[in-house]
């Protein structure tokens, strides 16, 4: 995924600090289609493979580096613990934001328009 460029290489330093974060951490409920980033799964906590989830935030840095007007795209939280990463990614990417509660069909449905 890195495209073999050494900057987008996994570094010690960015272990050290995933792991810091807690975000090789995940729940011991595991769906079939997560098994494949699950490392190690201890009682009910599962460890995520540190070197697949820098490859999908790759994929996400490219993705969103490829939005030509952010203005146009939005970023959506209803849950408590990521209001705050929302809105703080909102700030500095020029996004709009959807936090809290908000109506089924209010994102994606315009107004005025018959379905």
């Amino acid at each position: 995924m890195s495209g073999g460029l050494k900057v987008l290489a996994l570094q010690k330093d960015d272990v050290t600090k995933m792991l810091a974060a807690g975000t090789h951490l995940g729940a011991g409920n595991v769906t079939f289609q997560m098994l494949s980033y699950v490392f190690k799964k201890r009682n009910d906590v599962c460890s995520i493979d540190v070197k697949k989830t820098w490859e999908i935030l790759l994929l996400a840095a490219r993705v969103i580096a490829s939005i030509e007007n952010p203005a146009d795209d939005c970023v959506i939280s209803s849950r408590n613990y990521g209001q705050w990463a929302v809105l703080k990614f909102a700030l500095l990417s020029g996004v709009s934001v959807f936090v809290g509660c908000f109506s089924s069909g209010s994102v994606s449905v315009r107004s005025g328009a018959t379905i």
